[in-house]
């Protein structure tokens, strides 16, 4: 069971009371009576009809966000926080360096089967990396698709046999 309560055009904080938010706040009850309760503040209206569609945006949005997070934490990317290290802007560059390696990799888990077969064989995105560095020290490699091929097959293997195509 879902409730919402909400409130709008409240002042943001004592040092702030020329900028008007407004709150939505959604507690949930399962069925095995565990309650769990989400607050969010933005500047979008809120009234009667928008409130479910605001709060359901929300737990979606919450969801993308922390299961990308997970991913970055668990799944070989190891991003954590860094707050202090280097000077100036050497985390959030790192940060983003990283941001652009997940949707590198998002994008040829969609678009790229020697990718997914060499995936699949390493069976973790770690293990793949590692196979992966190995083999830049070892060879001159003249595309990502040859790589993942030479992994795949071995030094010999032929694409067409790798693939399954003709």
């Amino acid at each position: 069971m879902l409730t919402h309560h909400y409130a709008s055009n409240l002042q943001l904080n004592k040092t702030h009371t020329d900028i008007h938010v407004n709150i939505l706040e959604c507690n949930e009850l399962s069925a095995k009576n565990k309650k769990t309760r989400y607050c969010w503040i933005s500047d979008l209206v809120l009234d009667i009809d928008s409130v479910p569609i605001v709060a359901a945006g929300g737990r979606a949005r919450w969801q993308i966000e922390n299961e990308t997070f997970n991913t970055l934490k668990n799944q070989g990317y190891n991003f954590e926080h860094n707050l202090g290290h280097g000077h100036e802007h050497l985390s959030e560059v790192l940060a983003y360096l990283m941001f652009i390696a997940f949707l590198i990799d998002q994008v040829l888990q969609l678009c790229c089967e020697a990718f997914m077969k060499l995936l699949t064989k390493c069976k973790r995105k770690i293990r793949m990396w590692n196979k992966m560095a190995a083999y830049f020290t070892a060879h001159y490699i003249d595309s990502w698709e040859e790589l993942y091929l030479m992994i795949l097959g071995g030094l010999g293997g032929r694409a067409s046999q790798i693939l399954n195509t003709s």
